[in-house]
Order: structure tokens, then C-alpha cells, then sequence
């Protein structure tokens, strides 16, 4: 990534696949601390893994800036700070927040192609040839979610966690507040990933039929494309939760309290028995959840997204707000495989708040919203870039051994 480019053009407006965020990198609109420069494998097939920087900071409570810098919150907020470049544990429910070795540097507008040749002014900064200008969105990662890590990306000034506006230029910080396990991190560790849009272009219910028609996006639990009239759409394309009993009659996990910690080096060592209690099949369709007691299920239907689309998953407004489903969104580009694979399950991580909460086989719990690629990312999820969750049926983060 040490080649640098003035200029970077861009035709089609949608998320930006792996070529052109390589582009961006090389353009200096994503850089990284200079101690620790951009690695490929954070290329995913539409989004840039993030790196925890060097230092984390305790503060007393969550927080967003609006009419300050972050920097000006912690100095206001935090407690103590350590560092974490050989490692450092974070304690269950305490809010911290870690600069992040990666920054952005989005251009503050966009030069309309057919005007290109009237720009010549000369300038330090990277010209982005585009119709419209570039926005940002972050989100933990999937193994992130499923070990109950709550993440959120914040920036200077910004009055929503997550989303980062055009024009933005500076550091980005993570807040972190680990929810069942401690877990020891290290600099240089990837809690979630950012993607990057031109324009914003949400495909509608009827585009998500449409496609459905000849790319099928939701299948039954056989792998079978689900028939249009049982695919359900509003604003989305909804998913529900699988409470029957197929392979297995383990149906869900719920997370124990009080473990040791989980060190995010340790890959595949964990007992699944030290820190989860199964929930086995049983004669009722239907399970009541312990309030503030935090779950993984697995989706009833399969899902995959086309080449052409990314997806991000949300959760499903219940309207009466004791429910959260789903920490993290991102789906990428080939997750499924192809139609002949008859897709993977969305596996939901699922936490009741304030009263028990009694949920239902096939209940609704979360919706998927697609936006077009700008191209065909040039490699996507799968087993050609080693995709931890190719495939899945209701599967714990990678951090567990696996059966």
C-alpha cells in the first residue's frame, strides 16, 4: 500500500467492493497509524477490517460528541488509561474506549465527471470524480457479536454512533463494553469493520421480490428457494428464529455468567461447556427469555447474498423496545454461497431487557437491507479467503472449539 494516487474515479454509485477500497487506501482517504501500515487480509470483499490502536481508556459512561472532539469527552469522562499493545484485559459492563490505528480522510465534495477538465486547480488532497460524495458506516464484526462484545465507532463531533458523513477527516475511536466474558486484547486486534458508500441506494421490497424471482435470496430449512408469497418484505426482508430441532437437538446457547476470561488471540481453544449452557429441543415451540440474559439462535430460514449485492442486517422494531437482536450487521458479498447451496443461517444474538420475553418458532426477529456493489468485488465470502462462517447453521465464534 505504498504506491499513492492523486485521483480516484468512480461510475456507479453502491457499497464499495475490495478493488476500490485498495484504491482509497492508495489514494491516503484510509490511512493508518505509521508504526502499524494497512495489512491486505483486512480487505474484505466490501469492507476494510479495523485495527485497535495502542491505548484504551476507561470512562464513567457512553457518550457522543456532537460539540466536541472525542478526545475533549475522554478528557471530561475517563478514569484511568493503560495500555494494550502486550495485551490488556477489559471487564464485563465497564465502558471503554479505544482509538482505533486506522483514519479517514473522505473528500468534502465530488467533482461531477463531465466537469473533470474545468477542475485544475492544484491541491494537496486526493480529487474524488464521482456523482455523489463518500459516506461511511462501521460495525462490529460477526465473532465481535457472537462473544457479546458491544462496539460502536465514534468520531469527532458526530451525533450518531456508527456513520461517518462526507467531509469527515480524523481519527476514529471505538467504544467497547464487553457484556458477559472479560476478554484480553492486543493492538492490532480487528472488533469490526467499516464499509464505504457512494450515494445510498437501499433496494426496495420490490426489487428484493424481484430478484428473489431469479437469484433466490431466502430458502427453507432443506435448502429449498422459499416461494415468493412466504418471502416476507417491509422495508426489508425479514428473518425469524428457529426454535425446532434438525441435525441437532440443540436449538440455542445462552452465555454463563461469571467465566474466565477469553483472550481474542485464542482461536479454537475454548470449551463450549465453560462459558455456554445448551438449550435442547423440547415438546413446546415456543421458549421464555431470561431478562438481560444473552442468547445465540440461528435463523429459521437460509439466506445468501448475490455477488452483486451486500447486505446488512438490522434489528426487527418490536415497537415495544424489551428485545435486542443482532449486534452485528454486515453481510458480505457470495455469504450463502450460490442458489444450488441453498444458502446458510443468520445466526442471532439475541438479549431481553427489563421483563422475560417469550419468543416463538418462526417469530420475527430482524430484517436484511441489500445495496448494489459499485462492481463485483473482486474476491467474495467464502472458502477461498478462509470465511469463518461459510455455510453455517447455528455455530458459536471461532474462539470455541468446535464439534
Amino acid at each position: 500500500m505504498s504506491e499513492t494516487i492523486s485521483e480516484v474515479t468512480l461510475r456507479t454509485k453502491g457499497i464499495l467492493p475490495v478493488q476500490k477500497l485498495k484504491l482509497l487506501a492508495e489514494a491516503g482517504i484510509i490511512s493508518s497509524h505509521d508504526d502499524h501500515p494497512i495489512e491486505d487480509n483486512q480487505f474484505q470483499p466490501n469492507s476494510i477490517d479495523l485495527r485497535l490502536g495502542q491505548k484504551a481508556y476507561r470512562v464513567r459512561s457512553s457518550f457522543l460528541p456532537e460539540n466536541e472532539t472525542v478526545q475533549q469527552k475522554i478528557d471530561k469522562l475517563h478514569q484511568y488509561s493503560f495500555s494494550i499493545e502486550d495485551g490488556a484485559v477489559l471487564e464485563p459492563n465497564c465502558v471503554y474506549i479505544i482509538p482505533l490505528l486506522e483514519k479517514l480522510k473522505l473528500p468534502a465534495s465530488n467533482y461531477a465527471s463531465q466537469k473533470k477538465l474545468f477542475n485544475g486547480e492544484s491541491s494537496d488532497d486526493v480529487r474524488l470524480i464521482s456523482a455523489e460524495n463518500l459516506t461511511a458506516k462501521a460495525n462490529p464484526k460477526s465473532t465481535t457479536g457472537r462473544l457479546d462484545i458491544f462496539t460502536r465507532v465514534i468520531t469527532d463531533y458526530s451525533h450518531r454512533f456508527e456513520e461517518i458523513e462526507p467531509g469527515f477527516e480524523g481519527n476514529l475511536y471505538l467504544e467497547v463494553v464487553p457484556k458477559s466474558f472479560p476478554i484480553k486484547v492486543r493492538t492490532g486486534q480487528r472488533l469490526n469493520q467499516l464499509r464505504i458508500r457512494h450515494g445510498h441506494t437501499v433496494l426496495s421490497d420490490q426489487d428484493l421480490l424481484r430478484i428473489h424471482t431469479s437469484d433466490p435470496l431466502l430458502f427453507d430449512e432443506k435448502g429449498r428457494a422459499l416461494d415468493l408469497s412466504s418471502v416476507k418484505v417491509n422495508n426489508g426482508l425479514f428473518l425469524s428464529v428457529n426454535l425446532q430441532s434438525g441435525d441437532s437437538d440443540i436449538l440455542g446457547y445462552k452465555a454463563k455468567k461469571h467465566r474466565d476470561l477469553i483472550d481474542l488471540d485464542n482461536i479454537g481453544h475454548y470449551e463450549v461447556s465453560d462459558f455456554w449452557e445448551p438449550i435442547r429441543s423440547r415438546d413446546e415451540d415456543h421458549l421464555i427469555l431470561e431478562p438481560e440474559a444473552f442468547y445465540i439462535f440461528a435463523s429459521k430460514e437460509r439466506c445468501r447474498i448475490p455477488t452483486h449485492l451486500a447486505a446488512e442486517m438490522i434489528a426487527y422494531d418490536t415497537g415495544s423496545g424489551e428485545l435486542r437482536t443482532h449486534y452485528a450487521g454486515f453481510f458480505d458479498s457470495g455469504f450463502g454461497g450460490s442458489a444450488k447451496d441453498g444458502g446458510a443461517r443468520a445466526v442471532l444474538e439475541v438479549r431481553s431487557h427489563d421483563v422475560p420475553f417469550l419468543i416463538e418458532h418462526g417469530q420475527t426477529f430482524c430484517s436484511m437491507k441489500f445495496e448494489p456493489n459499485s462492481e463485483i468485488p473482486d474476491f467474495v465470502y467464502g472458502t477461498e479467503i478462509k470465511s469463518n462462517y461459510q455455510g453455517q447453521g447455528l455455530k458459536l465464534g471461532k474462539h470455541f472449539k468446535q464439534t
